[in-house]
């Protein structure tokens, strides 16, 4: 599959990069003050948010992980998506109204009105640590992906694509992101639909279809109805209520307390068009998923029944797409479809840098360190703090290289890191009032639980008591179900205080 992209490819590929900069170029001259930068000037259409918001919930894992699910298990990732219907209707119906309202650009500046500066700190230090992980995850990966078919050096690859993406970003601001991915989404979902029109095809034709065989086998399954939140369920197939639980939480941790959605839909001019963008987004969303599970489906039905993919070493779900485009898909628009691929990542970087920047300069600079710089001084930090953050996820990509188990071991960092996040923000759209010992305590607890849950896994006879058999993808909810379990009994405590206190009065 090495070096298997034909010059035609290659020039797609290069167009493509000097496209991206070109439209940072040319986006420069409408990011001249710091709202330019970080909202556009909150002058983005609706249908254009909304697009950006979807590029935020994909990206080149998506479009290679997503197929690769369906093609080892079944459709269980679906759920995830259908579950963001409620959670879009909830953030359109209590978040949307006041973070217009107040004009918020830093969704973290809520948590510190509500809370107090400590939710504030959290939840920003939380953002800034997990965007640098999602950066380098994605040039680490979509690298690693590309260097299958042509015979750079990863290293190269993760720099060249890195350095792009910075470019256009630093230059461009949130409108360049919002409009390259609008150009990447058109792209994605281009190569997306042509590549489930050539398996349908494949499966559907003759007088034995081969898609017989996914069905047989159980593929379209969206999993088990087992009552059981372990990752020990029947057949090693997650149930349909882990799926559940996990879909409400992330989805509500992205629409409510993630920057990197929250900054893109307050770049609309109103709260209409604001709510209208998200409706967009996950209106585009689940229909996507839907192909992207058809495809691994349609791979399997395909692949079933031959020893093709074992001599090609390409086995796992993961691996069995890229071999697809490497082996079935004409040049040209082999080109294109590699392009869609580093366009879901370039979305997805974008975004983490844009969005890094923000939240360094509103949550800190300004807040504590110069609340008086000006316009020249806020451009000069943002474009500075965007070339930084990007270095640094390019660096901890190429870091990866050599150690590759640290994949595994950053989102575990990361879960602990950010698994009371969620549980902050509905803390304060509850109005739950703490005090900073309070609040820390209720942070510590949520640590302890992820921690717990991540780590006490494999123990020894001895120690099995202790052991977690939780499924690994819901450890965030538990973290945030502890958080606000014991923020509940703080709140609780200091009600009946102050009660007592007003009685004796």
């Amino acid at each position: 599959m090495e070096g298997s992209l034909d010059t035609v490819d290659i020039v797609i590929l290069t167009l493509y990069g000097c496209v991206l900069i070109g439209m940072g170029v040319y986006y420069a001259r409408k990011s001249r003050t710091a709202e330019q930068f970080m909202v556009a000037d909150r002058s983005i259409p609706a249908w254009a948010a909304g697009l950006a918001v979807m590029s935020a919930y994909t990206s080149s894992i998506s479009y290679i992980a997503t197929p690769g699910k369906a093609f080892d298990s079944n459709w269980h990732p679906i759920i995830f998506s259908l579950c963001i219907i409620p959670v879009a209707w909830l953030a359109c119906r209590f978040a949307v109204p006041y973070y217009r309202k107040t004009r918020l650009i830093s969704v973290y500046s809520f948590l510190e009105e509500r809370l107090g500066a400590w939710g504030r700190i959290y939840a920003a230090v939380s953002f800034l640590l997990y965007m640098v992980g999602r950066i380098a995850v994605i040039l680490y990966l979509v690298s690693l992906l590309l260097s299958t078919f042509v015979s750079f050096n990863i290293v190269a690859l993760i720099v060249i694509i890195g350095l792009v993406t910075i470019v256009y970003t630093l230059l461009g601001g949130m409108e360049a992101v919002i409009w390259t991915d609008v150009m990447q989404s058109a792209i994605m979902i281009v190569g997306v639909l042509f590549c489930a029109v050539v398996l349908s095809y494949r499966v559907f034709s003759g007088p034995e279809p081969l898609i017989n065989t996914a069905i047989e086998q159980g593929k379209f399954s969206f999993g088990s109805w087992k009552l059981s939140l372990s990752s020990q369920s029947v057949l090693c197939d997650r149930t349909i209520w882990v799926m559940i639980i996990f879909g409400i939480t992330e989805n509500l941790r992205n629409l409510l307390a993630d920057q990197n959605y929250v900054q893109k839909y307050c770049s609309v001019p109103d709260e209409r068009q604001a709510k209208r963008s998200i409706w967009i987004a996950m209106l585009i969303y689940i229909p996507l998923t839907i192909l992207f599970l058809y495809i691994g489906t349609a791979l399997f039905a395909l692949y079933s029944g031959s020893d093709e993919l074992a001599q090609a070493g390409a086995t796992k779900g993961d691996k069995v797409f890229p071999y697809f485009i490497a082996t079935q898909v004409p040049p040209a628009l082999k080109g294109l479809i590699i392009a869609a691929i580093v366009a879901a990542a370039m979305s997805t970087v974008d975004s983490a840098l844009n969005c890094s920047a923000t939240v360094l300069l509103l949550d800190f600079y300004k807040r504590y360190f110069n609340p008086k710089v000006g316009e020249r001084g806020s451009m000069l930090f943002l474009r500075s703090a965007t070339v930084v953050w990007g270095a640094v996820g390019t660096g901890f990509a190429v870091w990866m290289i050599r150690a590759r188990s640290v994949l595994d071991v950053w989102w575990q960092i990361s879960g602990i890191f950010g698994g009371g996040m969620l549980g902050l923000f509905i803390l304060s759209l509850l109005k739950v009032r703490l005090r900073l010992w309070q609040g820390l305590a209720s942070i510590g607890a949520s640590i302890l639980v992820i921690a717990w849950a991540t780590f006490a896994r494999g123990l020894p006879a001895a120690w099995q008591w202790a052991q977690c058999n939780l499924d690994p993808i819901i450890i965030g909810a538990a973290g945030t179900a502890a958080l606000m379990a014991t923020a509940c009994i703080f709140a609780a405590t200091n009600k009946r205080a102050t009660t007592s206190g007003r009685a004796e009065g």
